[in-house]
């Protein structure tokens, strides 16, 4: 998946937590997400109050579709997405960064079909 596909993926899924989701899905929509959340405040530092807000209201606007994907990416490795109550740890969040790196299962899992099959 390239990065605009994965941009795309990520808006037209804001809220669907079924399914699987490609490493490269799931790494580029981070990608995204990080480099505009960095825009956004340097924009609001600069030009704004300096208060944050923007960053804020970008940070709110994308929660929803970032545990979507991670909850999508957690299905590619055959776990649910439950394990993301994890991040509420700093440890947990070490052990999901590890979960989404892994590879995903090949072929079809419970949670529906390989997103790499042709």
């Amino acid at each position: 998946m390239t990065f605009s596909e994965a941009i795309k993926s990520g808006f037209s899924n804001y809220a669907n937590f079924t399914g699987r989701a490609a490493r490269s899905e799931f790494w580029y929509w981070a990608l995204f997400t990080t480099l505009v959340g960095i825009v956004i405040n340097i924009i609001d530092y600069q030009f704004g109050s300096g208060s944050g807000l923007l960053g804020e209201l970008w940070g709110l606007a994308v929660l929803l579709p970032n545990l979507a994907v991670g909850a999508r990416r957690l299905h590619d490795t055959g776990r649910t997405g439950f394990w993301q109550f994890l991040l509420l740890t700093l440890v947990g969040l070490i052990v999901l960064i590890i979960f989404w790196v892994f590879k995903g299962t090949s072929g079809p899992n419970k949670y529906g079909p390989d997103p790499l099959a042709g």
